[in-house]
């Protein structure tokens, strides 16, 4: 008999990269934080005009750093568009899935998720 969870559409060409930062946090709620984006245009020319982070403690200090959030408003939507979530001993910072075309790592996301990575060692 064949397994009914299997997907019939086969694999997916979905890429997503997670950078982890090896963390045991006392309260894990405080290191969630997500971008929200403010934005202009519609569809294929939407552009970030500027960044807010939601979430708790790290969310306020990662608002502080105006360098980054000038960076990420740089980015695109999709790159521009980041996830802070604490797992048991370490805090995962990701971004949206992208298939394997527009999936890559740039010097400055890598910068990006190495401040944020700064501002989570900090607390």
């Amino acid at each position: 008999m064949q397994d009914s969870t299997i997907s019939h559409w086969g694999t997916q060409d979905r890429l997503q990269a997670h950078f982890i930062v090896k963390f045991d946090a006392v309260h894990p709620a405080e290191y969630v934080a997500r971008t929200i984006l403010n934005t202009e245009g519609h569809f294929g020319v939407k552009k970030v005009k500027s960044v807010m982070w939601n979430g708790s403690l790290l969310a306020e200090e990662l608002n502080k750093d105006t360098e980054l959030n000038e960076l990420i408003a740089k980015q695109s939507v999709n790159d521009a568009t980041i996830f802070v979530d604490p797992a048991i001993k370490e805090i995962r910072i990701y971004g949206k899935w992208n298939n394997s075309h527009d999936f890559k790592i740039t010097k400055d996301l890598y910068t990006i998720y190495n401040k944020i990575a700064e501002h989570i060692r900090k607390i």
